[in-house]
This record gives structure tokens, C-alpha cells and sequence, in this order.
């Protein structure tokens, strides 16, 4: 393999893996500090207990991801760094905004939360776990301007002296129109991540440890579902709306992600395809006409193919020759596109069936641990495809219409790339066995949380959790 070879796919592994942490970061959050909220409007010791035992979960999971999240970021000076010179001016100021705002935002007032416990008002306390959330809020959304920025490159100009992208309106770029459906986008496909981890623990709580705690757990369980179903829906309504901007703004994106060779008018939408030997593709199953709908609002509309934007880019960009191809990985693109879709729908109906299962205080039957044990890699999977369509459905541009990505890799050797490439798989693999480890060691618990002193000690269990994680 290449050295741009190598350094993609180093930059593709630590990105998807980065991505576990960062849903659940985002929604955790807020539903412990909505359980939290509960029982300081309540006073139950239910919507407590359950602030403790989601809450160490939380500190874990944000705990790898921080980890995480470092090692990605010094990926832009050792592979890419080509691409950092020309983009950064545009991303110095947002990605610097995350770093002294967003995250020390988290930081600080996570340590009140974790450490306040009986030191602080009840209020303060309640404020701080709200902060945190709202600052992870602010870190996606800097990073995701950061990130929208390479899908539609707005409020720069080019420097034709020292060929760099220099930034000329910082509210352009906070307001990029790619940015302001992303957004909602990731949210709702955060909180349907969290939901689903909530409501698995919880049912498998239920199942398997009815004794302890399984009231409680119940009520988890309903939070936890409810928010996958409005997550759901959530995630129909900005996809659809995102799906039709890709039309227009990336439409090689889009035509790739549907496999659309030629431009059709209608367009029908392949549900299943298979690619022959030839690198042609087979269909399966095609719905006449509902392509052209989703992408234009007319059943009869036109939809543009990969060969023809290809000889559009072709015209546009002379200098990278007559032969070059536009498109990505076609197949990649499709199945990723699907895959992403069916995982989604799979968590909805999953939420749905449990909710039916728990109904006037049933109980699931021991096969229901199966389907939650599945369930929370189903929105994580849906995430990670996701992922891989926006960053390799983008391709072979790392800055659309600006700059290639192999014009963007450090002048590294492949042998320099593999070795960081073993070592941070290596640690990465590590770093999974200590995230499941400690999950299932919290999971497993017999007694969560506890109330043995003032409003909210966590007792053994979360004070030296929340201590470690921290």
C-alpha cells in the first residue's frame, strides 16, 4: 500500500473509533442530567440512583473519548500535512474555540459535578452536569464546522501567492449551510446512541437482575426507548432534508451513495444491488421514479449520474487531466448509505418492541437479553457508516473542489505511517478491552447508587468510578 494508502486508512480507523465515544458523550449527558433533574424536582430516589449508575457510565465513556480524540488530532501534523497548511487558517479559529471554550468548559465543571457532591448547592450541583452537557453540544458543533468546511468550502478565498485558504468570513463558516443540517443530524443520531444504551442496560437489568433495583430500571428502560423513537423521527425528517442538499451541493456524493450511473429522468432507487466482475452494478430491487422524489420533491424529476458529472468535473478542473475520475468508491458509498438506513430503523423497531414487551408492568423474557445485548451496536454501526459516507463519498477531494487528498498527505514514507498505523490499532485495542471491562463491571453491579449521607453520595461504587474516570 501507499503512503496516502496507508495514511487514509490510519485516519479512517482512528475517526470511526473516535465516533463511538462522542454520540454517547453527547446524550449521556443529557439524560443523566435529566435523571438528575427528576429527582431534584421529585425527590426520588429512583431518578438518583439512576444519576449514579448512568453517570459512571458517562465518565467512562468520556473518559476514552478525550483519550481518543487527542490521538486524531495529531494526525493532521504527521500524515496530512499539506492539508493542514491549506486549511489552516480556516480551521484555527473554530477548532481553537472547541479546545478553550467547549472542552475546558466540560472539564471544569465535570470535576464539580464529579467531586461536588455534598460540597456544593444542590442547584450548582444540577447547573454543573447541565454545563458539561451543553459544552459537548458546542464541541460538535465547532468540530462539524470545522468538518463541513471540507464537504462545501465557504467565506475563504485563495492566497494565490502562497496557494493557502484564508479565511474572510468567520460567520460564513459558522453558518455553512452543510453545518446547519449536519448538526441537527448528529444530534439526533446521538441521542437515538444513548437511548439505545440506556434502554438495553436497563432491560437487561431487568432480566437479569429482577431483584435489585428492577422498578427502577424500568423506568430507564421507557426513557431510553422514548428517546430512540423521537430520535427516529428526528433523524427522517433533517436525513431527508440533508439528503436533498447533497443533491445539489455534492451530487457526485449522491449519485455515488445510489449507485446512479447515468443521469435519469425519473431516477428510480435501488433498495438492493449487487457489482459484478466488471464493476458494474446488478440491481435487485428498484422503486420506479422515488429517487427523482427524494432528491427534488417530483417523482419525474431529473437526478444526475456519476459518468456525467464526471465529464462535468473533467471540464472544470483541466489541470488534473482528461483521465481523471470524480467518483469514489461506488460500492462503499451504497452499501454504507444502507447500511447506516437499515441499522437506524432496526433501533427504532427494537425501542418499539421493548416498550410493547414492558407494558403494565411486564417483563421481558430472557430471549429479550439477545436483542439488547445487539442493540446498542445497531445506532453505533448506523453512526459509523454514516461516517464513512461523508468522509469517503467526498473522495478524491479531502476539501471539496479545493484540494485532492492525495495532494494533501505529509511527505512521509509508507514504513513511517504503518508503524503508528500498528501501534495506535494496538492501543486502540486496548483501550476496547478497558471500555468493556469497566462498562460490564458497572453493569453488573448488584446495589446501584446509594443515599448514605447528604443528597446525593454515591457510596463506594460512584465516588471511586466517577474518581477513576476522572
Amino acid at each position: 500500500m501507499s503512503a496516502l494508502d496507508l495514511a487514509r486508512l490510519q485516519f479512517g480507523i482512528t475517526t470511526v473509533y473516535h465516533f463511538l465515544f462522542v454520540p454517547l458523550t453527547i446524550s449521556l449527558g443529557f439524560l443523566v442530567a435529566g435523571f438528575q433533574t427528576a429527582w431534584f424536582r421529585t425527590d426520588k430516589e429512583k431518578y438518583l440512583k439512576l444519576t449514579h449508575f448512568y453517570g459512571e457510565l458517562f465518565l467512562i465513556n468520556f473518559a476514552l473519548g478525550v483519550v481518543t480524540g487527542i490521538l486524531q488530532e495529531f494526525q493532521f501534523g504527521m500524515n496530512w500535512s499539506d492539508y493542514s497548511r491549506f486549511v489552516g487558517d480556516i480551521f484555527g479559529a473554530p477548532l481553537a474555540i472547541e479546545a478553550l471554550l467547549a472542552f475546558f468548559l466540560e472539564s471544569t465543571f465535570l470535576g464539580i459535578w464529579i467531586f461536588g457532591w455534598d460540597r456544593v448547592p444542590k442547584a450548582v450541583h444540577l447547573a454543573s452536569i447541565w454545563i458539561v452537557s451543553i459544552g459537548s453540544l458546542l464541541s460538535a458543533f465547532f468540530i462539524l464546522a470545522a468538518n463541513s468546511f471540507m464537504q462545501q468550502p465557504v467565506g475563504f478565498k485563495i492566497n494565490a501567492v502562497t496557494g493557502r485558504a484564508e479565511l474572510t468570513d468567520f460567520i460564513a463558516v459558522m453558518t455553512n449551510p452543510t453545518l446547519m443540517l449536519a448538526m441537527p443530524h448528529v444530534i439526533a443520531a446521538s441521542f437515538m446512541t444513548g437511548g439505545a444504551f440506556v434502554l438495553a442496560i436497563a432491560v437487561w437489568r431487568i432480566v437479569r437482575r429482577p431483584d435489585h433495583d428492577a422498578e427502577i430500571f424500568r423506568t430507564a428502560a421507557k426513557v431510553g426507548a422514548v428517546t430512540v423513537l423521537v430520535a427516529a423521527v428526528a433523524l427522517l425528517v433533517v436525513g431527508d432534508q440533508l439528503g436533498k442538499h447533497l443533491a445539489t451541493d455534492q451530487p457526485m456524493k449522491a449519485a455515488a451513495s445510489e449507485g446512479l450511473y447515468t443521469t435519469s429522468q425519473p431516477a428510480p432507487f435501488t433498495v438492493a444491488a449487487l457489482w459484478g466482475p466488471d464493476g458494474k452494478m446488478i440491481p435487485i430491487i428498484q422503486i420506479p421514479g422515488l429517487l427523482s422524489f427524494l432528491e427534488t420533491g417530483d417523482f419525474n424529476g431529473k437526478v444526475e449520474g456519476i459518468n456525467n458529472l464526471n465529464a462535468q468535473y473533467r471540464a472544470a478542473f483541466p489541470q488534473y487531466g482528461p483521465q481523471m475520475d470524480y467518483s469514489p468508491i461506488v460500492p462503499v458509498s451504497f452499501y454504507a448509505f444502507r447500511l447506516m438506513v437499515g441499522a437506524a430503523g432496526l433501533a427504532g423497531l427494537a425501542a418499539l418492541w421493548f416498550l410493547w414487551s414492558i407494558r403494565k408492568g411486564r417483563r421481558p423474557g430472557r430471549g429479550a437479553i439477545l436483542i439488547a445485548a445487539i442493540l446498542p451496536f445497531v445506532p453505533l454501526g448506523a453512526n459509523s457508516f454514516g461516517w464513512i459516507l461523508n468522509e469517503m463519498g467526498r473522495q478524491p477531494w479531502v476539501v471539496q473542489g479545493q484540494l485532492l487528498t492525495a495532494n494533501a498527505v505529509s511527505p512521509n514514507t509508507g514504513a513511517m505511517i504503518l508503524i503508528t498505523l500498528i501501534t495506535f490499532t494496538l492501543l486502540y485495542g486496548i483501550l476496547a478491552v478497558v471500555e468493556v471491562g469497566l462498562v460490564a463491571k458497572v453493569i453488573r453491579t448488584d446495589e446501584i447508587g446509594t443515599q448514605p449521607a447528604g443528597y446525593g453520595d454515591a457510596g463506594d461504587t460512584g465516588e471511586s468510578a466517577s474518581t477513576f474516570a476522572y
